[in-house]
């Protein structure tokens, strides 16, 4: 009897997924647990695991469909089960003797069926082919340009759903990667590879026809239209609700991070002992966590609809990380109560994360604010758009050596640029400031970060 897969709980909110990739065909033989299915949602990318072992028989959706929560994705027949099950039903009739003779017909009608999928292979396709052996192998004879190898019909390709993402945005065919992992599994850096190669023929090729096929033009020259992902789709989305419901205002410091930078750099050695990399990051968080702490109203979310304020009892902080298929904000639960070892244990895991882009669904809920790093990249000052439902963001620049007045003396520090944006309908200015304040004296002070509960 056949069993469908069906699309799982995708998260609050979530209805359904589109179908980025399908890893199964007919006749594939698969274990509970195998991936079958890739769905995008509007957070997260998830590989859907079948919750039974068996043959699949059917393919229920198609790569860029829409699969709505607890939709049939494959169908998977539990064969084994099903040819083992008319032999006990046949045992008990031994013992007529005319009857011997209709079990032994009907036990081999029963094999029959599982030695059915060895022909399944006709014959006839694969003599169909060499008939027209001429058209066949002119077709690969000119693509040689990819140098990898490309897999045999109805092989399986070795490669994770991070490979498999990056190789669709990039426009390669893993059927023509090779792979240099273990046991042949196709690698990130493999695929680069071929972009590479493919990178190189057209330089050298002199044909100047080769135009995107989704290329245009607009009038004034040729434009590329590129279709929106799933995610970045509610990215835009988020952003358009927060820039058109949220009043929004913008506050600017500068923290001097001069004492705390000394602290990081004679510390960086023991923290690498214990395989722990040591940023800026993690004393910027618990800073924010604190200040949190002791300004419920920045901690907050509004709800005009009920005409109250939430504030929340949580400190849960979002880090907006940028991953090759957009921004995403996975929440550091619990902030204000871990130590400095164990956020940059975090923020190490969420780097390894955003690096493969496997990001769960849990990992993206619940913020109540959040922090992004521009330093990074570079730049000073922004204008943050708030996370919303949160009510404050704050965007950190670069650090960066300023002449400061001291005392009566002006000497070079080192200051770390903060903007915090916040929704004026919860938060004043009065409060956004001192919140403000509060981070900058913890940063100020490495001393009272460490000392903190």
């Amino acid at each position: 009897m056949a069993t469908e897969v069906k699309t799982p709980d995708l998260g609050d909110g979530i209805d359904s997924g589109d179908v980025l990739e399908i890893f199964v065909s007919v006749g594939d033989t698969i274990s509970k647990g195998d991936g079958v299915v890739e769905l995008e949602t509007d957070k997260a990318t998830v590989t859907v695991p079948s919750d039974v072992s068996g043959t699949v028989t059917k393919i229920l959706v198609a790569e860029g469909d829409s699969a709505a929560t607890g939709a049939p994705l494959i169908e998977v027949e539990a064969g084994a089960a099903a040819a083992v099950a008319p032999a006990p039903t046949e045992t008990p009739t031994p013992a007529p003797s005319p009857a011997p003779a209709p079990p032994v017909q009907a036990a081999p009608s029963v094999q029959a069926a599982p030695s059915a999928p060895t022909p399944q292979p006709t014959p006839t396709p694969v003599q169909a082919a060499p008939l027209q052996p001429a058209p066949v192998q002119p077709t690969p004879a000119p693509a040689p340009e990819p140098v990898a190898q490309p897999a045999e019909s109805g092989a399986v390709i070795a490669a994770g759903p991070a490979v498999r993402r990056f190789a669709r945005e990039v426009g390669v065919d893993l059927a023509v990667v090779s792979g240099s992992g273990e046991h042949g599994r196709i690698t990130r850096e493999d695929v680069l590879a071929v972009v590479r190669t493919g990178n190189k023929a057209a330089k050298t090729s002199s044909t100047t026809e080769t135009v995107d096929p989704n290329s245009d033009s607009d009038g004034f020259g040729p434009v590329v239209y590129e279709k929106m992902s799933r995610m970045r789709k509610a990215i835009a989305a988020q952003m358009h609700t927060s820039w058109s419901t949220v009043p929004r205002v913008t506050n600017f410091d500068d923290a001097d991070v001069t004492d705390l930078e000394e602290f990081r750099q004679s510390s960086k050695a023991d923290y690498a002992a214990q395989g722990i990399k040591l940023t800026t990051m993690p004393f910027l968080i618990k800073s924010v966590a604190m200040a949190l702490r002791n300004h419920p109203a920045i901690n907050s979310e509004v709800d005009m609809e009920g005409g109250r304020i939430c504030l929340k009892q949580y400190v849960n902080i979002g880090i907006a990380v940028d991953t090759d298929r957009g921004l995403v904000v996975p929440s550091l639960s619990d902030a204000d109560k871990l130590s400095i070892p164990d956020i940059a244990r975090a923020l190490g895991g969420i780097a390894e994360k955003s690096r493969t882009g496997d990001f769960s669904l849990d990992d993206l809920k619940g913020s109540s604010f959040t922090i992004s790093n521009l330093g990074a990249i570079g730049g000073t000052y922004s204008t943050p758009i708030v996370n919303v439902p949160e009510t404050c963001i704050l965007l950190v620049g670069r650090s960066r050596k300023m002449p400061v007045v001291v005392g009566d003396d002006i000497v070079p520090r080192l200051m770390m640029p903060l903007s915090l944006s916040y929704d004026h309908r919860a938060v004043d200015g009065a409060t956004a400031a001192r919140f403000l304040n509060d981070v900058i004296g913890f940063l100020n002070a490495p001393s009272r970060i460490l000392l903190a509960p």
